[in-house]
This record gives C-alpha cells, sequence and structure tokens, in this order.
C-alpha cells in the first residue's frame, strides 16, 4: 500500500506542475522550458515571505501564491507578449534563457545551501498512518488535496465560466476569436499567470516537505515527459500521464535503484513515442505543430 500512497503524491506533484504546460502551450502554442525553474521560485518566494514578512502559514502562502501569480503575468507582459507572431521555435528558445536567468537569480540572491522553508513556519510534516503499512506526510496530504481541487476549478470554469470558454477560444482559434472582439493578450497572461501560480504552488508545498534549492528546477524537468505522455493539448490527459510517470519512476526506486528514477520518466516518454507519438489524449495535428 505504500508504493500506490507514493504513487499518487507523486503524480499529484506532477499535475500541479504539467498543469502550466498546458495552459501555456494550449494558449500560445509555445513550450515553457522554464517551467522548473518557475516551480522553484514559488519555493523560494515562500522562504523569501516567512523571513521578511510574515511567519503564519496562511498569509504566507497566500502572499507567495500572488507573487507567483505576478511573475506569470510579468513574464509575459515584459517579455513573451513581444514574440507572439514569432516562430514558435524563437519563442522557445526565450524561454531556455529565461531558465537560463532565474537559475543564475536563485543561485545569487538565495546561494546553492539547501533551506527549510517549514522551520519557520511554526508547523510540523508529520507522517500519518492511512493504512497497515502505508504513511503519508501532512505536506504530501496537502499536495494531493491541492491537486484535486486545482484541476475540478479548471475543469469547471472551463465549462461553465466566460473566460473560461475565451481561454479555449483564443487557444482553439485565435485569429477569429480576434475578430470577435476576444482581446488575445489578455488570456495569454491569464493563462501564463495561472500556469507559474500552479508551479509555484507545487514549488512551495514540495519546500516545505523536502526542503528548497535552485537544483529543485529539475522535477520540472523530470515532469515534462507527462504532458508529452498524455497530449500537449489536453490538460485532462495529465492526469493519467502523471500516474504512468509517476508509477514508473516508484517501481524503478523500489526494485532497481533511486538512480533508476532518474530516467524512468524519459523511459516512459520514448515507449509512448513509439506507440502513439501525439499522446494518450492528444491530437495528431498537435504533432504536427511541434
Amino acid at each position: 500500500m505504500q508504493l500506490v500512497v507514493n504513487v499518487i503524491q507523486l503524480a499529484a506533484l506532477y499535475c500541479l506542475i504539467c498543469c502550466g504546460y498546458v495552459l501555456i502551450y494550449r494558449a500560445s502554442r509555445v513550450l515553457n522550458l522554464a517551467h522548473g525553474e518557475m516551480m522553484a521560485m514559488g519555493g523560494y518566494f515562500l522562504f523569501t515571505v516567512v523571513m521578511g514578512v510574515a511567519s503564519e502559514p496562511i498569509p504566507s502562502f497566500l502572499t507567495a501564491c500572488l507573487l507567483s501569480l505576478a511573475l506569470g503575468f510579468a513574464v509575459y507582459f515584459f517579455l513573451m507578449k513581444f514574440m507572439v507572431g514569432e516562430a514558435v521555435f524563437a519563442a522557445v528558445l526565450v524561454t531556455v534563457a529565461l531558465g537560463i536567468l532565474l537559475r543564475g537569480l536563485m543561485t545569487l540572491i538565495w546561494t546553492s545551501q539547501l533551506w527549510y522553508p517549514l522551520q519557520y513556519l511554526n508547523l510540523e510534516n508529520r507522517a500519518h498512518q492511512i493504512f497497515k503499512g502505508a504513511a503519508i506526510s501532512t505536506f504530501g496530504i496537502i499536495m494531493i488535496l491541492s491537486a484535486v481541487f486545482l484541476y475540478m476549478g479548471l475543469f469547471l470554469c472551463f465549462k461553465f465560466t466566460r473566460w473560461g470558454l475565451r481561454m479555449r477560444a483564443v487557444g482553439e482559434k485565435p485569429l477569429l476569436a480576434s475578430q470577435r472582439g476576444i482581446a488575445l493578450h489578455k488570456y495569454y497572461a491569464l493563462s501564463w499567470g495561472i500556469a507559474v501560480f500552479s508551479a509555484g504552488l507545487a514549488g512551495m508545498i514540495q519546500a516545505c516537505d523536502s526542503g528548497i534549492e535552485p537544483n529543485m528546477f529539475i522535477i520540472g524537468l523530470k515532469a515534462f515527459p507527462v504532458v508529452l505522455v498524455g497530449g500537449l493539448d489536453s490538460l485532462a490527459g495529465v492526469i493519467p500521464g502523471a500516474l504512468a510517470v509517476a508509477l514508473a519512476e516508484v517501481l524503478a526506486i523500489q526494485y532497481i535503484s533511486p538512480q533508476a528514477s532518474e530516467v524512468a520518466p524519459f523511459a516512459v516518454l520514448l515507449a509512448m513515442l513509439l506507440l502513439r507519438p501525439w499522446g494518450l489524449f492528444g491530437t495528431k495535428e498537435e504533432l504536427e505543430r511541434v
């Protein structure tokens, strides 16, 4: 049972991260290769808020979430906005450069030391026995609940709210949406804001669960196969994709070695590319765009 719990917790982490990959790609057809660094920034935002502004858990998390949301809007309006209409490859290279810049800033500002925000929040990350022989940490539970509520909220918003329908229209038919009076830049920026918010939230919870350091961005890199397995244009595909990759990673740790977990996500990706290159819930048309 512990193996099942570990798979679900890791899949929840990947779901929080990969939500942003899909939202940005669906809106602007850009692969954000700085997403792992943006996730790590969320953890550092929480650490900075705790150290300098407030040490209460709820205000600290809310402030750090707002900073992550603001980072997403800032990246779009001050950088990615100027790449609209340019070649997709050029926009992807910009995100690569942005990731390198963020990594440098993290090391420069917070050093390469491992920090533990939790010790300044007056909280304990206790282990909870949920089944016989299976336990999960407090922030593991928070990770799973956050992923569940985030995806429920997004699915409901995309189906029933005005801005959700407009975001779908912008992603599917941007020219037609523009002709109907929909402000494209507004919804592109919104997709970036939500994407960085969800990644930042994952970084905050992970920082409380196991600490924060600049190399945390590697988790975002390991999460990238999830969106390709599930389908680049499918938010629903992230969930089975995350479960498949998490299962492969946990099994590799359990039966091979901890080092094998680093390559397990990419082994799943290679298998998917051989069997169904457009992913479980993606479309063939999206493959041509990539």
